[in-house]
């Protein structure tokens, strides 16, 4: 063919042209386009010249050297061409299709607590252990699939939902088995979690028990330092730093810093976590940093006058609230009977010698509300505040004035909302004859001396010592893994609201008492300041402590998870990070290796909220705890109680969002012959009968209650059965007098309920501290409250599975919650597992 290229040239130029188009510098089509563009040129001017040529030399020899000279020719003058042609469409388009990333070259993060591993367990092991379970536990005790699942885990991370009753302990301590006798994991890598220091005597029996099965001797020691409470192992953990020196918890130096050390030596805990409730050696060093700030402190001196002065005052009520309301339509004939009450009171505050008041001026006056009259009885002297006299004490609760059937108090309680919810001035309501001795006395004195006091934040339900209010609120806001004087800076309040200075107040005083509590020798540390020394932000003190002790967390295994706080949770991730991070030569020369986490809880039974644990944090494991692998298990029997408890419980949490798949179902000795949950109007005297009724059929016997006055009136209603059970020795004793919170885990043949579980109160602050911590949502701004509502259902739950046999619940209709959410307001008709006896 007269335009073809000889085969080199051909097969030298398509290796070029697929070369190029293969290192992407060249667009094909152009390429070809520039040179069939270029072959033609030149084959045209070949041919010109050939034939010129041609005339002189001849046609043969000139066309054939005319085609040579004029290829070449054209070939290069096309290729040049059309190679500029296509390499500037070629440019164009290698920029568009260009995959090269243009972003910065920055490694990404790999956020898994855990290498990826798996447990060396395979199916001979398995069967080795079964077969020695059978052999060794009696037959009752024998796991089920579920358990058998938890107990074979072989992922980085296992998260076991075990409901009321579901026989975890047991199971927990068969993993522990695993992991030690058969495949040689050292004690010393194992820790075993539990909530209480009860629940940890009660699992290191079980674990020296069942290990005396196998034939491995376990010693008292050996199992101690294996299982602790978060609180004792976060004590070894400061404990091991160097150069930090003998530290105590605040929280042991209930009987003073001496105390505290034993304890420590001891490695004891009697009290339970985040306590509040502060006994003298607190109050010693509470009062030594308050005192201190108060004289240093202008600004925190001033604040704490106001807060004295409005402590005495009565606290604002909404007067939308269906409290105020209420009192409201009664306004007009409170007005007309309030003469008469007023000097009913001061009558008998008088002859009692304890009116008038030095630097109270007793005179009547005349306040309006809402166009009504009411009475005073005097106002202080110096401050201009009205005062009222209030009979709570003098004359008494059962007192009633002549030509009334109707005690005082009550008369006059009417008022007491009206004046709280509508009265646009401050009025002291001297509940006490002598409550108002101490202020007076504050302000003869120029108000030098800090002044000790109760005060009451908003959402609480009820005062308390100022300082107690300081520590239940920095308590709280740290649970919650937040820094006090940063949550305090993040505050909203609206304007008015009565606790702004209480929280300003606090943000300074925190910081000033943990600088105090360092200041003694030893030195002294709260719990949560321990954890927060530790936390995911505070890596470089994570890293100084020893292998030892960090390994000794490397295969943790925590209990009643879902009551843990967002303040450990950190710290537990920061531990496992560490592991992580020192790899190989923290576990060189031993047979545990790498790290693992097991955890176990049942989110129907968190309960903690009100102190800042969350359950969160075992519904969204997961995302947590993160892994390349994770076991998830379910243990649906109910060893404990018979159908009807576990379905009546069930019921009233059937609102709570929980995970997905739950439902118990009774498979111990009690399946049999179930009876109804009985729900009662609330009758002291049929309580004392159907107790003593099952204690004298040698059933154990719980009582539990939600407030204080009910445990002392049943304390009071039982004396002499509790005297009696007594004189009995310890493992023969069957009656258990318990609040709610306290029975968790706990269980007895016929449980109790006195009273309701009900939501009280509204709390801003804590909504607040909520939603920094991040455990809010979106769509609202009271995630504190909403989660209260469904802790008052859990709480039921919790109760009501203490049972095994019978569980008697005893409702008082006249507690005062009216338009509150109640537990029993869940309580359905027509359900074969609720009796409901009450009166409707």
């Amino acid at each position: 063919m007269p335009n073809a290229l000889p085969d080199g040239r051909r097969w030298a130029a398509n290796l070029l042209g697929y070369g190029l188009s293969r290192l992407g510098v060249m667009h094909p089509e152009s390429f070809d386009q520039g040179y069939r563009g270029g072959h033609e040129i030149g084959h045209i001017e070949g041919f010109a010249a050939g034939s010129a040529k041609g005339q002189t030399d001849g046609f043969e020899q000139g066309h054939t050297v005319g085609i040579e000279q004029g290829y070449g020719i054209g070939h290069k003058a096309g290729f040049d061409a059309g190679h500029a042609q296509g390499f500037d469409l070629g440019k164009q388009v290698l920029e568009i299709v260009d995959r090269r990333s243009r972003v910065a070259a920055v490694p990404g993060v790999d956020d898994r607590l855990f290498d990826a591993w798996t447990l060396p367990v395979d199916d001979v092991l398995r069967e080795q252990v079964r077969c020695d379970v059978r052999d060794r536990l009696p037959g009752y005790k024998q796991p089920t699939e579920d358990q058998w699942k938890m107990i074979f885990s072989t992922t980085p991370s296992t998260c076991v939902v075990a409901g009321a009753g579901s026989g975890k302990s047991t199971t927990l301590v068969l993993r522990i088995l695993l992991l030690h006798h058969y495949l040689g994991f050292e004690l010393s890598s194992l820790t075993v979690v539990t909530f209480t220091n009860m629940s940890r005597r009660d699992f290191i029996g079980k674990l020296v028990d069942t290990f005396g099965l196998w034939g491995i001797h376990l010693s008292e020691k050996e199992a101690r330092a294996m299982v602790c409470t978060f609180h004792s192992k976060i004590l070894r953990f400061i404990g091991a730093l160097p150069g930090t020196g003998r530290i105590v918890p605040f929280e042991f130096c209930g009987d003073g810093i001496a105390k505290a050390e034993e304890k420590v030596d001891r490695d004891d805990e009697d009290t339970l976590p985040f306590e509040t409730r502060l006994s003298g050696g607190q109050f010693d060093l509470l009062n030594g940093a308050y005192s201190r700030l108060y004289e240093e402190n202008e600004r925190f001196r001033a604040l704490m006058q106001i807060l004295y002065q409005r402590s005495l005052t009565l606290r604002a009520l909404d007067g939308n609230s269906e409290q105020a309301q209420k009192q409201l339509g009664k306004i007009k004939a409170i007005s007309r009977r309030d003469a008469v009450c007023m000097e009913a009171v001061e009558t008998i505050w008088r002859e009692a010698g304890k009116w008038p008041i030095d630097g109270i001026e007793a005179k009547r006056a005349t306040v309006r509300i809402l166009d009504q009259s009411f009475q005073v009885h005097g106002k202080f002297e110096n401050l201009g505040i009205y005062v009222v006299l209030g009979p709570e004490r003098l004359p008494g609760e059962e007192f009633k004035r002549p030509g009334s059937k109707i005690e005082l108090v009550r008369e006059m309680g009417g008022k007491r909302t009206l004046f709280r919810a509508y009265c646009d001035v401050p009025v002291v309501w001297l509940s006490e004859p002598n409550a108002a001795d101490e202020f007076l006395q504050w302000l003869a004195n120029g108000a030098s001396a800090a002044p000790g006091f109760n005060y009451q934040i908003t959402g609480d339900l009820g005062t308390t010592n100022i300082l107690e209010c300081f520590v239940g609120a920095a308590t709280f806001i740290e649970n919650l893994g937040l820094d006090v004087p940063a949550a305090v800076a993040a505050m909203k309040l609206l304007p008015g609201d009565a606790d702004r200075e209480f929280f300003e107040a606090l943000g300074l005083f925190w910081p000033a008492f943990e600088d105090f509590l360092a200041e003694q020798r030893p030195r002294v540390m709260t719990f949560n300041r321990m954890f927060a020394l530790f936390g995911e932000s505070s890596s470089r003190n994570m890293q100084l402590v020893p292998n030892a002790m960090l390994r000794s967390m490397a295969h943790l295994m925590i209990d009643e998870f879902q009551d843990i706080s967002p303040q450990i949770v950190y710290w537990v991730r920061a531990t496992l990070t560490e592991i992580r991070r020192r790899g190989r030569a923290l576990h060189d020369g031993r047979r545990a290796q790498h790290s693992s986490l097991l955890c176990v809880g049942d989110d129907w039974q968190s309960i903690y909220g009100w102190r800042g644990s969350a359950p969160k944090f075992f519904t969204e494991f997961t995302s947590e705890f993160k892994a390349s692998g994770t076991t998830s298990v379910m243990l649906r029997e109910n060893f404990r109680s018979h159908q009807f408890v576990i379905d009546a419980a069930e019921h009233i949490v059937r609102t709570v969002g929980t995970i997905e798949g739950k439902k118990a179902y009774a498979a111990g000795p009690a399946a049999n012959d179930p009876v109804p949950v009985e729900i009662h109007d609330r009758d002291d005297a049929r309580i004392a009968e159907l107790v003593q009724q099952h204690y004298d059929l040698g059933q154990t016997v719980m009582v539990l209650f939600r407030r204080r006055e009910d445990g002392k009136e049943m304390k009071a209603l039982l004396a002499e059965l509790i005297r009696g059970d007594r004189r009995l020795a310890p493992e023969k004793q069957r009656l258990q007098l318990l609040t709610y919170h306290r029975s968790k885990g706990l269980e007895a043949e016929a449980v109790f309920l006195v009273g309701d579980c009900i939501h009280l109160t509204d709390s801003p602050y804590r909504n607040q501290a909520y939603l920094a911590a991040g455990l809010g949502t979106e769509d609202g701004d009271t995630p504190f409250d909403d989660a209260q509502r469904e802790e008052i259902l859990r709480l039921a739950y919790v109760a009501i599975t203490r049972g095994i046999r019978h569980c008697y619940w005893f409702i008082d209709t006249s507690s005062g919650s009216e338009g509150r959410l109640k537990a029993s307001a869940h309580v359905p008709r027509g359900k074969p597992y609720f009796l409901d006896q009450r009166r409707r």
